[in-house]
């Protein structure tokens, strides 16, 4: 098993240089419990806002299947829909609301600890956000692929290495 001590971004999510500053990023620091049956494809994270009075980051836990979850908000947003996303109650939520003029309002819940709600308006993002939002997603599953599998209802196991 491989793991790593860079940190990647599942989401990166910015105004050009020179416009507002905002972002809004969720960072994969590594492996939540790496080498533990249970923990092991769990990954910690945060989430990071950055706008002109804000600075804030949240601790999230994702399971294999937000990254599943992810995906399907990423095939929301292409079609200019609003999105969210870790909905579970488990973690902070976050939605991402298209407006008319292709800028993005991004809002983080964060339910589970301090019940504060910050919301982000990104309006000078990059015309291929959406694809580049998917290449992260790519890049964070080859950098972190499941090598757990659930055999049976709370029954677990390593992935045999299918490689010759």
């Amino acid at each position: 098993m491989e793991s790593t001590d860079a940190v990647i971004n599942l989401i990166h999510l910015a105004d050009a240089p020179g416009t507002s500053g905002h972002s809004v990023s969720v960072r994969v620091l590594g492996r939540f419990q790496p080498g533990i049956l249970t923990g092991h494809d769990f990954l910690d994270c945060e989430i990071v806002i950055v706008a002109e009075s804000v600075n804030a980051t949240f601790p999230v836990t994702l399971l294999p299947e937000d990254l599943e979850d992810w995906e399907g908000a990423l095939a929301a947003l292409r079609s200019g829909r609003s999105a969210m996303w870790l909905e579970s109650g488990r973690t902070p939520s976050m939605k991402f609301k298209p407006d008319e003029g292709g800028g993005l309002w991004v809002s983080v819940y964060d339910g589970p600890a301090s019940g504060v709600t910050v919301t982000v308006p990104l309006f000078a993002l990059s015309s291929a956000w959406v694809d580049e939002q998917r290449d992260l997603l790519t890049r964070v599953r080859g950098v972190y692929p499941r090598e757990v599998v659930e055999t049976s209802p709370g029954a677990y196991e390593w992935r045999r290495d299918t490689r010759s």
